[in-house]
């Protein structure tokens, strides 16, 4: 089976984090690898030790005639059984290259994420007859993704859940996070792992911490928020400055693996708004670090509240910090919440359990190629 996986990625995240999982995982199923991305960009740095053949070009536009004609060359070159889509713009590139010029190859495209507008174009493009398969990471994401697709469409919608690497997740990290911000043993140490995206939402977060001091009168606490920076770093900055919480909150920016980091947090926040999983929220059940996140992507689906984690909905400030606080209070429930949460993990979320699915996936496809 000889798979071509494309991305249009330029960034890194969560959902290249999961790629990088699953193409460890397929070649125990003797899945061949491809990957069609761009030249210095962060996953093509990832990719240099993977078990896979990389054909990387200068950025390229996806509705470009070089970007359809360098798609056709490598699915024919290569004699790819399955094309695997991770991006929308990979889904641009790959439908307009099959209208013209026919490429006759099965194709997934595996949706990490739901965004707040779509535009016309992409109702279009999510339709199109020649995507077979659409693999969604959650219930959730499924429930808003088939909202752009016709009734018949949406028969191609399965679930296929993130998953997490236990051998590579053992790694330590690199330094200790209260050593290095000299937070006393004494105080509980509050983790946030995001990028600074609206999506994130932080904003929410720098409330919850107010809300935690000034209302309920917690102070022996702090946070740390590891994510990269982007142009509105500033703005949470500046936030955390007005409402008189900056120095509740250490921002970290961009720290390598960054889930390395989470069994030193005695409690893992999370304030999106939109989410597809988060990634973050089911290495956190691995490491056995107790949730308190909003109810976006697949928290639903692994938090039942006041079971095995704490869930709130979308900018309720005021539930997360009172979540933290209860947490706080009580040592024996953040145990509770870490064992309940780990033997959910083990159940549905490792990486070997990714790679499988998926797998079936690709065989079902190839099956359905053989019966047209």
């Amino acid at each position: 089976m000889n798979i071509l996986h494309v991305s249009g990625a330029t960034s890194w995240g969560g959902n290249e984090q999961q790629l990088m999982y699953l193409i460890d995982e397929l070649p125990k199923h003797g899945v061949k690898q491809k990957f069609f991305c761009y030249k210095n960009s962060p996953l093509f740095e990832k990719l240099q030790d993977k078990p896979v053949e990389i054909i990387a070009t200068e950025y390229m536009k996806p509705h470009s005639s070089g970007y359809r004609k360098t798609l056709t060359k490598i699915v024919r070159d290569h004699q790819i059984d399955i094309l695997h889509l991770h991006t929308s713009d990979a889904v641009t590139g790959y439908v307009l290259a099959d209208i013209f010029h026919k490429l006759d190859t099965p194709t997934i495209y595996a949706r990490k994420s739901i965004r707040r507008k779509n535009s016309y174009l992409s109702q279009l493009k999510y339709n199109y007859k020649n995507i077979h398969k659409i693999t969604c990471i959650s219930e959730y994401v499924k429930h808003h993704f088939s909202k752009l697709l016709s009734e018949e469409n949406k028969k191609k919608l399965v679930i296929v859940r993130n998953g997490v690497n236990l051998s590579e997740n053992q790694t330590p990290a690199p330094f200790q996070l209260r050593e290095k911000l000299s937070i006393p043993d004494s105080k509980l140490l509050v983790g946030n792992i995001a990028n600074h995206t609206k999506a994130k939402d932080l904003k929410t977060l720098v409330r919850a911490i107010h809300h935690l001091v000034f209302e309920l009168k917690l102070t022996d606490f702090h946070l740390v928020q590891i994510g990269e920076f982007t142009k509105r770093t500033e703005e949470y900055k500046s936030l955390a400055k007005e409402l008189k919480v900056d120095k509740y909150i250490s921002f970290m920016g961009f720290t390598e693996k960054a889930s390395r980091f989470l069994p030193q947090f005695d409690v893992f926040v999370m304030s999106s708004e939109r989410e597809g999983g988060p990634s973050s929220v089911i290495e956190a059940l691995y490491y056995k670090t107790p949730v308190v996140s909003t109810r976006v992507g697949v928290v639903d689906e692994v938090i039942d509240h006041g079971i095995n984690g704490f869930s709130a909905q979308v900018g309720d400030h005021k539930t997360l910090a009172g979540s933290i606080l209860e947490l706080q209070k009580n040592a024996e429930l953040r145990e509770e919440f870490a064992q309940r949460s780990h033997d959910l993990f083990l159940k549905n979320f490792t990486a070997e359990r990714l790679g499988r699915d998926t797998f079936e996936v690709y065989k079902e496809i190839l099956k359905g190629k053989k019966q047209r």
